[in-house]
């Protein structure tokens, strides 16, 4: 989906807390392509899946790579409950491939490393700003509104 570019400076329409989720893998060893490509894989099938029901928290994400052996999804979700729920729920695609992951890590090689930061930010400890930019980010998520004139970063971060 593209999405138009707001003219002007915007800011994140967020209010309350924000959860955030990053979740990365690192392909340790190039070869060793049977046992990385299904984690690689396992991702999309992921976000097709919270794409499709938006009941389960997912807000927005934006797929990152650092170099061609490391990779990252930025998310933002509706909640850290709607995201331990998601994590831990049997009939959703994490839990199986978790455990698949686990399988295959356990057979040794340490082929791929995979990584997960989660932040929950308390309302005022966010700050964001764009200009001239489609939405994007916490603006994606949350929507967007237009910046007053005179209102600095400080004072959108309440400090």
């Amino acid at each position: 989906m593209r999405s138009k570019t707001l003219p002007g400076r915007t800011t994140a329409a967020a209010s309350g807390d924000v959860v955030v989720f990053l979740i990365g893998m690192r392909v340790n060893h190039l070869w060793a392509v049977h046992r990385w490509l299904p984690v690689l894989l396992a991702m999309p099938m992921m976000l097709r899946e919270l794409g499709t029901d938006r009941s389960l928290g997912l807000l927005h994400h934006i797929l990152l790579t650092g170099s061609p052996r490391t990779y990252c999804v930025v998310q933002y979700w509706e909640s850290k409950e709607k995201l331990l729920a998601y994590a831990s729920a049997p009939d959703r695609r994490h839990r199986p491939w978790w455990g698949r992951y686990n399988r295959l890590a356990r057979k040794g090689g340490r082929h791929v490393g995979i990584w997960h930061e989660t932040y929950l930010v308390p309302e005022g400890s966010y700050e964001t700003m764009y200009g001239d930019m489609p939405p994007h980010g916490l603006g994606r998520a949350y929507g967007t509104a237009a910046l007053r004139d005179g209102v600095r970063a400080q004072d959108r971060l309440r400090v």
